[in-house]
């Protein structure tokens, strides 16, 4: 990804304070933000369509135990991560370009008693600082929409992989309709938006060396989870929630329901194989 690229997509998303927002929300809430847990931070922490459910319905789909090293590419704040890290007691490494991102990452993780098996790093997906077949297994949830090189996205992440390693896939791919509407979550404009569609995303990973052996279009949930939360909140806005990280949320969300809805674009869960 060209420099300037990478330093728009982390401009996208880079919030000053970001971690002190987070734990003032928190407080407000009513959650004390010394003693916090995975639940606590399930309305803010995992920045895809579905929040903790998709991450859930993704991991499940994997064959991932204690034991393991996972790698979480594009980490945002640590949500998957921890979920990782606490319901199934792997060690994880997650990396993500924004630093604001990686700070709360750590000071939540750290929060949540889950510091010593996370290590989260600043870095971009296509070099990471990360040695060959060091991991188990790795997951990417809604990060290569920001991605142009896929090519180099993907063959990054097969060399950091043991052979026979799992790799989850849960992205925002193009639909056979027309162009998405913007802004949406990942991207205000076109310019830092790089959609492939379910086949082509197939294609990439194949010629990085994997076999796809899942594949499945989350068109319904997502159309689902969007009209959810557009939907008024009886008692008003929650203390906690996605606007802490997004700015326009109803405005982006409002597009995303349009874009699945008109097969602009739909979330996809991918489970690819190092051959």
């Amino acid at each position: 990804m060209p420099a300037n690229l990478e330093r728009d997509v982390a401009a996208h998303y880079g919030q000053h304070d970001l971690t002190q927002k987070l734990l003032a929300a928190l407080s407000a809430s009513g959650v004390d933000p010394d003693r916090l847990t995975v639940d606590d931070l399930g309305p803010v922490d995992e920045f895809h369509i579905g929040g903790r459910a998709a991450t859930k319905h993704a991991i499940a789909k994997m064959a991932l135990t204690a034991d393991m090293h996972v790698l979480d590419v594009g980490c945002g704040i640590g949500g998957a991560s921890r979920y990782l890290a606490s319901a199934i007691g792997c060690r994880v490494t997650g990396i993500d370009l924004t630093p604001q991102y990686v700070d709360a990452a750590r000071e939540l993780s750290r929060r949540t008693g889950l510091g010593d098996r996370i290590t989260y790093e600043v870095a971009s997906a296509l070099a990471m600082p990360l040695a060959d077949a060091g991991f188990d297994a790795a997951i990417t949830l809604h990060v290569a929409m920001n991605i142009k090189d896929r090519d180099g996205l993907y063959a990054e992440v097969a060399r950091v992989l043991k052979p026979g390693a799992q790799f989850c896939v849960y992205d925002v791919m193009q639909g056979p309709g027309e162009a998405p509407l913007y802004p949406v979550p990942w991207a205000d404009t076109a310019e830092t938006s790089h959609l492939t569609t379910p086949a082509e995303t197939q294609s990439l990973l194949e010629r990085a060396g994997f076999a796809v052996e899942q594949v499945e279009d989350r068109r319904d949930f997502a159309v689902a989870f969007f009209r959810e939360r557009l939907s008024p909140a009886p008692d008003g806005p929650e203390p906690i929630g996605l606007y802490l990280i997004m700015s326009n949320p109803r405005v982006k969300f409002d597009n995303m329901l349009a874009n699945v809805e008109q097969d602009r674009v739909s979330p996809v869960v991918m489970i690819a194989r190092k051959r």
